[in-house]
């Protein structure tokens, strides 16, 4: 990654509109919409917590771990 171009962050997640893989099953929405990535890998259900269009692959965790981000999200 480049300093002058640095890593999205949340505040920076686009509109919903600006999400057309918000159609596709392996996206979990709760958390697109709070600017992570959500790419979930179907056979475990482990979900990518990256920023959207972060570089390199994507990183996978816990359901569990997923959720506690979307409530983190909820209570901010």
């Amino acid at each position: 990654m480049n300093p002058e171009y640095p890593a999205p962050g949340p505040e920076d997640a686009p509109p919903a509109e600006d999400r057309p893989d918000l159609s596709n099953t392996n996206v979990r929405e709760d958390l697109a919409m709070a600017g992570r990535c959500a790419l979930v890998h179907l056979p475990t259900g482990r979900t990518c917590l990256l920023p959207l269009r972060h570089h390199g692959p994507c990183e996978f965790h816990q359901p569990q771990e997923a959720q506690e981000v979307v409530a983190g999200n909820l209570d901010s």
